[in-house]
């Protein structure tokens, strides 16, 4: 069982940053491949980036050279590094796991919001 607890999401204007923040549980969370999904109101989840445990990384078209992923294994923390946001970008933001084939587990989310 992995927990995952997601962090940094608010309020913000467009064109400002956040960043946000999941951390997992677990002994072997190197060997995780982590995403970032969204879902805004009425609408379907998303994916947004997915970063492997060889830390090949994948973005949505819509986020590509705005947003970075990233890890810190010590940490048992993965990132989302969210620049130039627009307000096409508020949604509640989830982060995954999984272990090569799909992701098995979810954080509970959090809201971010970009005013325009």
């Amino acid at each position: 069982q992995v927990q995952l607890v997601e962090s940094g999401g608010g309020l913000v204007q467009a064109g400002g940053s956040l960043r946000l923040s999941c951390a997992a549980s677990g002994r072997s969370f190197s060997n995780y491949d982590m995403g970032w999904f969204r879902q805004a109101p009425g609408k379907e989840r998303e994916f947004v980036a997915a970063l492997s445990w060889s830390s090949s990384t994948s973005y949505a078209d819509s986020v590509k050279g705005r947003f970075t992923i990233s890890r810190d294994n010590a940490k048992t923390t993965v990132y989302l590094q969210m620049n130039s946001l627009k307000p096409e970008d508020t949604a509640v933001y989830y982060c995954a796991c999984g272990f090569g084939r799909g992701y098995d587990y979810w954080g509970q989310g959090t809201q971010v919001t970009v005013s325009s």
